[in-house]
């Protein structure tokens, strides 16, 4: 009666202490989880911290008596073991009410899971439109010998950009330049702007007058029959061989060109893209010297207003009058703090600029 009555008792004790430890084992999930989150501080991670303590010590308790009961049951032969079958009352309640630990103890980390993946939710949605616009304007240009490049983009209030820009090698003596803008705002416009984009990277590949890539450029755009959507571009080919730029634009704000000691307009050559599927652009070769200082930039920029009056083209123009030898990165800063501290209404349009100087 003696041994068998331990026996009972060790072995319950020992069930009752997995079951703990079950319990116990999900909670050191959810604390651990909680806290790389919230921090060692957080009030949820000590609630969390405690609950999983409290049922480790149950554990550690009903390894206690499994211990001291297989024990005694081996070397005690003279001791009365019935007394420890009061053990088993502790132990019944365990078993009664272990399932309901063990949901708490799922609960806790179903809805700790759930939470972390309504933040990973949250999260994305927000670094999305971020890693998009880093694909349409990115912060770092590739650096080319002999040029010199600045940028700098503030995206406006919608959470999807439709500016864009590029600087890339065409060939070893060939340089492309590309900035544009999409009309509206949203997800569609953003799309339109990827598309034409990196469409226009594979037509300045094919066709070496820029004026050609637009023009096929807009038959591929025209054909997606978005009625809605325009894009203005510029596009400025840079041949260090013979000395030139070409440039051809649709629709774009006037680019400028440090060139002979005189600011110089580049206006469009072309109507927009996607307006006329048949629309025609022409380029325009111009000589290309060192210090010689190229200014692009999207129509955010002029159009910072100051009740009815826009910051315009000209003040652009101003800026690099005042000073054609400052650095291009200096530069584009420096006109968007003046079109920032010239405007009295808030700049809402996204705003691309991006300059380079032959070296």
């Amino acid at each position: 009666m003696f041994v068998s009555s331990l026996t009972v008792v060790a072995v319950a004790a020992l069930g009752a202490s997995g079951l703990w430890y079950r319990s116990a084992r999900r909670m050191r999930i959810v604390w651990r989880r909680i806290e790389a989150d919230s921090g060692p501080a957080a009030d949820a991670t000590v609630l969390a911290r405690s609950a999983y303590q409290r049922e480790l010590h149950a554990v550690a308790c009903y390894l206690a008596v499994f211990l001291a009961a297989a024990i005694t049951a081996i070397w005690s032969q003279s001791v009365d073991g019935r007394a420890f079958l009061l053990v088993l009352v502790p132990v019944g309640a365990t078993v009664a009410l272990s399932r309901y630990f063990r949901r708490d103890a799922r609960l806790a980390e179903d809805r700790d899971l759930i939470g972390r993946r309504a933040e990973e939710v949250l999260s994305q949605e927000e670094l999305a439109p971020r890693r998009w616009a880093a694909r349409l304007a990115p912060e770092e240009l590739p650096q080319f010998e002999g040029f010199e490049l600045g940028r700098l983009y503030q995206p406006g209030t919608g959470l999807m950009a439709g500016d864009f820009y590029d600087v890339f090698r065409l060939a070893p003596t060939r340089i492309a330049a590309v900035i544009g803008d999409v009309t509206g705002h949203g997800i569609e416009p953003s799309i339109t702007a990827f598309q034409a984009k990196y469409l226009l990277r594979v037509f300045l590949q094919q066709y070496r007058d820029p004026a050609q890539a637009l023009e096929e450029l807009n038959r591929q755009m025209s054909s997606l029959e978005r009625v809605e959507e325009f894009i203005s571009i510029c596009v400025v080919v840079f041949d260090t061989a013979a000395s030139t730029l070409r440039v051809a634009s649709a629709g774009h704000p006037a680019a400028w060109l440090w060139h002979d000691r005189e600011v110089r307009a580049l206006r469009a050559t072309g109507p927009l893209l996607m307006l006329d599927p048949d629309g025609e652009y022409a380029s325009r070769e111009i000589p290309l010297e060192e210090g010689d200082l190229l200014l692009l930039y999207t129509d955010g920029l002029a159009e910072a207003r100051a009740g009815e009056e826009l910051f315009g083209e000209e003040r652009v123009a101003n800026m690099i009058r005042r000073d054609p030898g400052v650095p291009p990165e200096a530069l584009c800063k420096t006109l968007l703090e003046a079109a920032r501290d010239f405007a009295t209404e808030p700049m809402t349009d996204d705003v691309a600029i991006v300059a380079i100087r032959r070296g």
